[in-house]
């Protein structure tokens, strides 16, 4: 019988600096872009978001376009419980083994 091993959930700075960006707030994927001054891409960013939403450190749904534009509905993002835990690890942690980070 094979053994079962803990899932171990990463990280990566393009994910970090999502869930920085949403902690305060919901933002749709444009405004991740735009928020990250360069370094989210629009060709980038939802794969990161899709990937994301799989692990469980954010959450997305629809929501109804603007009125009279007769767009399409769009996907706002927010952080769960679980990416908030991570951010607050990965940021202790940076702190504890680079501590002018802290500062």
């Amino acid at each position: 019988m094979g053994r079962s091993h803990p899932r171990v959930l990463t990280v990566s700075p393009k994910e970090l600096l999502v869930l920085e960006l949403l902690r305060h707030q919901e933002l749709y994927g444009l405004q991740l872009v735009a928020a990250s001054r360069g370094r989210l891409k629009r060709g980038t960013v939802y794969v990161t978001l899709g990937r994301m939403e799989e692990k469980g450190y954010i959450t997305s749904k629809l929501d109804a376009p603007p009125s009279g534009t007769g767009g399409l509905p769009r996907r706002i993002y927010a952080v769960t419980a679980l990416g908030r835990r991570m951010f607050m690890a990965w940021t202790s942690g940076a702190k504890q083994l680079v501590p002018e980070w802290g500062r």
